[in-house]
């Protein structure tokens, strides 16, 4: 069962009852992100979302992590480019208390001075730890090539200088700016009545106060820039990103399959031919990421730095192969499958039904609809995953980047 409700204020709550489990998820979800940020406020979004659990009025940082443990409740957030989202998972008998402590860090937050200081250490430390990733470096790279230095490039982390700058008012006046009623949705899926979480909604969020939300607009421009970063590491990692359509376009589908056949799988084009034919990379794959105004379609691969030309070659080869050859019907069944099986087996899961449901209602205003999304996946044929190769595919509007000990970086 799935119900809706828009309180008055303008907050929207969505339950999915999933009855025959034991344990419900709760997400408060968030229209903010790093794409929304300004120069200034590069990396507050994601400061913002460390502390709201750093304490509120009636409850230090420790009782929140406490209460919550005393339940047997987890609880964690994470900060994307174009969402926030704060959520607990917990048995259902302790589903109230959970989403109780949930609202308390969400509305009462009162970022304690001391406590700003600590976390500012904190998410140094993260940056650092993010530097010392050379995956997660040369994504964060290629999306600086492939968006620019603001909008959807920005490095969700934001700049150590940022961080160290924030201060209590400007958290504030980005949380009363951008944490408003209209720009909130709530999300339940579990073993919970919808009666009782459409109440626990209204208790908790009816009493914010209605305001004129007024959205940013985000710069969604897209580059083709190539960017490098010397590192003294033992491996060469390399990202190419291709535009691709938005996350509402009617091709979505089958460029999903599509990506599924060249990098999505161990029965990849990419895997078979760069890793199991060639033994140029351990780790090659391919994933796509899906905005409001666009998309950008991502392979990667982490290889030894003696063969990372080689390397490269080989997956432009694969790429150029896939665009002249197409795929097979069995490639093209084998993809839709898969597609299809991960839509399945989210059902199945609280966690990713929560927040499959909250981000449709908050993107969309709408409710996720399974079965449209099984007969969009059952329609498809493999002539419009030719159409998506065809339109996908160009390499003088690709972006490029590269991270390891070498000499310069890799090209295209």
């Amino acid at each position: 069962m799935i119900r809706t409700e828009k309180l008055a204020n303008g907050v929207r709550v969505i339950v999915k009852q999933m009855e025959g489990l034991l344990s419900v998820s709760m997400g408060v979800l968030v229209g903010t992100g790093a794409a929304y940020e300004t120069d200034a406020e590069d990396g507050i979004s994601h400061f913002i979302e460390h502390m709201l659990f750093k304490g509120t009025p009636s409850y230090t940082a420790f009782e929140l992590s406490d209460a919550f443990d005393a339940l047997g409740a987890q609880v964690n957030a994470f900060t994307g480019k174009d969402m926030t989202c704060f959520y607990s998972k917990a048995t259902s008998d302790h589903a109230a208390e959970a989403f109780a402590l949930l609202a308390e860090l969400f509305l009462n937050a009162s970022f304690p001075e001391e406590e700003m200081v600590r976390e500012k250490g904190v998410v140094i430390e993260e940056i650092h730890m993010d530097e010392d990733s050379p995956e997660d470096l040369c994504l964060d790279l290629l999306s600086r090539a492939a968006f620019g230095t603001g909008g959807y490039g920005r490095n969700i982390l934001g700049p150590e200088r940022n961080v160290k700058g924030f201060t209590r008012e400007d958290l504030f006046a980005y949380r009363r700016e951008r944490y408003c009623p209209e720009n909130i949705v709530v999300s339940f899926a579990g073993n919970i009545e919808v009666g009782e979480a459409l109440s626990l909604a209204q208790k908790y969020f009816g009493g914010m106060q209605a305001t004129r939300f007024s959205d940013r607009t985000k710069d969604a421009s897209m580059h083709a820039d190539t960017l490098f970063k010397k590192k003294p590491i033992e491996q060469a990692h390399f990202a190419i990103g291709f535009p691709t359509v938005a996350r509402e376009d009617k091709m979505l589908p089958a460029v999903q399959v599509m990506n599924t056949i060249l990098g999505g799988g161990m029965s990849s084009r990419l895997f078979k031919r760069v890793r199991e034919e060639l033994g140029l990379a351990y780790s090659v794959y391919s994933y796509g990421t899906f905005y409001a105004e666009t998309g950008l379609l991502t392979i990667y691969a982490g290889v030894n730095p003696a063969k990372a030309q080689d390397a490269l070659s080989a997956v432009r080869e694969a790429v150029e192969t896939f665009v002249k050859e197409g795929v097979t019907e069995e490639e093209f069944a084998r993809g839709r499958e898969q597609v299809k099986s991960g839509a399945v087996f989210s059902q199945e899961n609280t966690a990713s039904q929560m927040l499959l449901y909250g981000k449709e209602m908050l993107y969309n205003n709408r409710v996720y609809d399974f079965e449209a999304r099984m007969a969009e996946i059952a329609a498809l044929k493999r002539e419009d995953v030719t159409r998506a190769i065809a339109a996908n595919f160009d390499f003088s509007r690709a972006a490029m980047a590269s991270v390891g000990n070498l000499k310069a970086g890799l090209s295209l």
